[in-house]
């Protein structure tokens, strides 16, 4: 059986400053067909599990492109197009083919593509024809379109948030789309959509129930995957919201049953399901009040991970204010800050500039006089499923008593080697202020005494309803039931 594997992937958040183009692909992992390393990365999940199922099914495999990068605003249509492009033509050099193995998000949007997944995966059918078996692995926070359900045979979500399940649910693809193949199995999709739009944490209740009982459904009865499509509320596309995709061998009514049941399910729980958060100055004297350290303080607006720049200093600006110390803070994205950091070298004191760079959503640069204490040129964070998360060099850097991990690559928190690389020692700290959403728990629950989450200013803010929304579909909870911005 001859099979071909690849991957293009980026998360997009339409309100975002900084356009996504070819080089934030080169810079998070850009890799030509056959040239990807021997580790698996982020949305490389279905190549490296296709290289461990190759041997045991006899497959003959195919590599082709595996491109993704960092979140951020709208993808260039040169970016998109040429990247398409590229892996759609390592898929015709490898014709014949019997399955395909995709790694996408399911949230891109590029200029003119409100639906990257869907046109890729429309262009894939009409190369390998309606025989062969396509199947992808998305992110559970994708725009999940008629177009990508209608094109795919298969279509299988991460469950964990953090996403921590990476390779399971890429061996999950690659074992249904062999049954598929063989003739096995015969999956038919229902999806419900639930009109709205919810995170879904499965570090706590009631998200983690929710999903062990989806998971503890499939492979019996006909049940062959339950996947929660949990939505991007910064994608201001059509499609966007928290949907319910079930495949059952050949019974559609059974499929639709129960993704109906999950998306009720879903809906009544939905209140419990959102993040409370908390103003800057709340966050700050709960983390204060705390009898112990350190209290993590997750600033959810400005995460790179969810396309902010990941430069802004409202939380910075008042823990200054407040003359707070014993505290740290990264990833902060300042490329020039690094780059004079690493010149003057580690011991040096000098006035720094930091951050606020990009835009009024980033908040205003913030001046002090700063002490270099350590510098790292390259450095590499430990990302999401154990996979590599370049930085850049970095720099650990004093302001006041706080101690700021700068990067020249935009990069959420994702591990807690984001710090200690560096020397910064976090038992020690009062709080640990770091730019993510909820990847960082994985990694920084281990060491953190409260979790906090805040809702400052920025352009990936929690606040959805005072985004200029264009193009969903309204009403949407919690959105606030209006019109279309004219």
């Amino acid at each position: 059986m001859r099979v071909f594997t690849g991957s293009l992937a980026t998360e997009t958040n339409t309100f975002a400053p900084i356009p996504t183009g070819l080089g934030a692909f080169h810079d998070r992992g850009y890799f030509r067909a056959g040239q990807h390393p021997d580790e698996m990365t982020f949305f490389g999940g279905p190549l490296w599990a296709a290289r461990q199922r190759a041997a045991t099914y006899g497959w003959t495999l195919s590599e082709g492109l595996v491109a993704s990068a960092n979140p951020g605003g709208v993808v260039t249509r040169l970016a998109y197009e040429t990247l398409r492009d590229e892996l759609l033509a390592d898929l015709r050099a490898a014709l014949p083919i019997d399955i395909v193995l995709l790694g996408l998000h399911g949230a891109m949007v590029a200029d003119g593509y409100d639906d990257c997944e869907g046109d890729l995966l429309r262009e894939v059918r009409q190369i390998v024809g309606p025989d062969a078996v396509i199947g992808a692995e998305l992110d559970p926070h994708a725009h999940l379109s008629e177009a990508m359900v209608g094109h795919a045979n298969v279509l299988i979500t991460f469950k964990e948030y953090p996403h921590t399940d990476v390779l399971e649910r890429a061996l999950e693809l690659a074992d249904l789309c062999h049954r598929t193949a063989l003739g096995e199995i015969d999956p038919v999709a229902a999806v419900v959509d639930c009109g709205m739009v919810v995170p879904i944490h499965t570090t706590r209740e009631p998200g983690r129930s929710l999903t062990d009982r989806a998971q503890a459904l499939e492979g019996h009865d006909g049940v062959l995957s339950i996947s929660i499509v949990q939505g991007f509320a910064t994608g201001d596309v059509k499609d966007m919201g928290t949907k319910v995709l079930v495949y059952a061998d050949g019974d559609a009514p059974m499929a639709q049953t129960i993704a109906r049941r999950f998306a009720d399910e879903v809906i009544t729980l939905r209140d419990a399901l959102l993040v409370r958060y908390l103003d800057i100055d709340t966050a700050l004297d709960r983390a204060l009040a705390s009898s112990c350290g350190p209290v993590v303080l997750a600033d959810r607006s400005d995460n790179p991970g969810s396309g902010a720049a990941g430069d802004s200093t409202f939380i910075l600006e008042r823990m200054l204010a407040r003359r707070i110390g014993n505290a740290a803070l990264g990833p902060l994205w300042d490329p020039v800050a690094v780059s004079i950091a690493l010149d003057a070298g580690v011991g040096a004191t000098l006035d720094l500039r930091i951050g606020g760079k990009i835009g009024p959503l980033s908040g205003t640069p913030v001046d002090g006089h700063c002490l270099v204490r350590a510098v790292f040129p390259d450095m590499t964070m430990t990302g999401q499923a154990g996979t590599p998360s370049p930085l850049g060099d970095c720099a650990l850097v004093e302001l006041q008593g706080i101690e700021i991990v700068l990067s020249t690559r935009r990069a959420q928190a994702l591990n807690i080697d984001l710090f200690t690389q560096l020397g910064c020692d976090l038992a020690s700290k009062k709080m640990v202020v770091v730019k993510s959403a909820q990847h960082f728990h994985a990694s920084f629950s281990t060491i953190a005494h409260e979790i906090i989450y805040v809702g400052a200013p920025g352009s990936a803010s929690p606040d959805w309803s005072a985004l200029p929304y264009k193009k969903i579909k309204l009403p949407k909870w919690p959105i606030h039931n209006r019109p279309h911005a004219k």
